[in-house]
């Protein structure tokens, strides 16, 4: 058996400096060039899909802000990271800085909660050069809650650096928003997200198989500490991790069942393709989300019918294989019956989520476009 060292992967391979950080140049690039010029704002919004680093960056930040090495040393300030080896910088990794105040916001919602932050926020650092404020969530809080916000943030103290994250950017209200720098954490492309975890498996001497990393990248969708957590999991398996065990454990369809049955459909081949379906929803997986996964897998068949130069964008989502499979699929196919399958589906799959017989819209479907 397979045992993990210094607790859950998401904590042992969390980014220490920006460098590190997968996925997001356009910020961290940003926010490093902010550091060596020494043009930190006192307000940050940080937003995207869960899993996506903006906590992780968040805290990054706050040891740049007070590290020590920093401030002593001139040529090391001019690398823009945080040294990760001064008290500063260590207390803040375990949790124990009391100068970084991490904030719930999606339990922490009230404007009691922010009158307390707010008389925090007088109080000058206690040994470092600033305070900072990390509000998770920050969509959470209460109209009252943001009203008090909106005041600190008009007159921020010289000490005080504030870092809003949220995954629903829609719901931060335009007065916040025009107080802070934002920043857009974009999914992880599933091939970066996919040679992290292969380098992962390797040092953990975690035997798996590259179909069943892509499958665990996949489900991620594009959320690195949702892929490490898939993969944390897996690692205690005494045999060797297959895409097919990947598959039962999550009940999530791979590449090559949605391929298949999306060969069969394009192909016209009913019989073999009800066949498929009922295979998927029999062997236990998700025939819901299998429906999701083959729109989006005919999506892009159409994309590539329409513009061969799609493949560009596509080639962070699949394997070389994987590919040449989806260009084979678009040149066959016919470009009206594909935008009419694609619709059908649409239909099937916002029936299916309601319905108890979650397998017979998709069913129906099938067969009312391939008579």
């Amino acid at each position: 058996m397979v045992f993990m060292k210094g607790g859950a992967l998401y904590r042992k391979y969390r980014p220490k400096k920006l460098e590190d950080v997968l996925g997001e140049d356009h910020i961290t690039e940003t926010l490093k060039n902010a550091a060596i010029q020494d043009r930190i704002s006192h307000a940050y919004l940080f937003y995207g899909s869960r899993g996506t680093g903006k906590t992780t960056v968040a805290r990054i930040l706050a040891k740049i802000l007070n590290c020590e090495t920093r401030q002593q040393n001139q040529k090391f300030f001019a690398k823009g990271e945080p040294c990760n080896e001064c008290p500063k910088c260590i207390d803040v990794d375990s949790g124990k800085s009391l100068d970084v105040v991490e904030m719930d916001a999606a339990s922490n919602r009230g404007i009691d909660e922010i009158r307390d932050l707010k008389e925090s926020i007088k109080l000058s650092p206690t040994s470092s050069k600033y305070k900072v404020f990390i509000i998770d969530e920050v969509h959470q809080l209460t109209k009252e809650a943001f009203n008090a916000l909106l005041k600190t943030l008009e007159e921020p103290p010289a000490h005080a650096v504030f870092i809003l994250a949220t995954t629903e950017y829609e719901k931060v209200p335009g007065t916040i928003m025009s107080r802070v720098q934002k920043f857009n954490f974009r999914k992880i492309p599933i091939q970066k997200l996919f040679k992290k975890l292969k380098d992962i498996a390797k040092i953990e001497k975690i035997d798996i198989e590259d179909e069943a990393l892509e499958l665990i990248a996949e489900t991620a969708e594009g959320g690195f500490r949702d892929a490490e957590s898939i993969l944390d999991q897996m690692g205690s398996l005494e045999e060797k991790i297959t895409a097919d065990k990947i598959e039962s454990i999550l009940g999530k369809a791979g590449f090559k069942k949605i391929s298949n049955l999306a060969e069969l459909v394009l192909n016209k081949k009913t019989k073999e393709s009800i066949e498929a379906v009922n295979a998927i929803y029999n062997n236990g997986l998700n025939i819901v989300d299998s429906t999701k996964e083959l729109i989006h897998f005919l999506r892009k068949i159409l994309a590539l019918k329409a513009n061969p130069d799609f493949e560009k964008i596509f080639i962070e989502e699949f394997t070389s294989t994987e590919l040449a499979k989806l260009k084979t699929l678009s040149v066959g196919a016919d470009e009206k019956f594909l935008i009419n399958l694609l619709k059908s589906f649409i239909r099937a799959y916002s029936e299916m989520r309601y319905s108890p017989f979650s397998f017979i819209p998709l069913e129906i479907a099938i067969i009312e476009n391939l008579k």
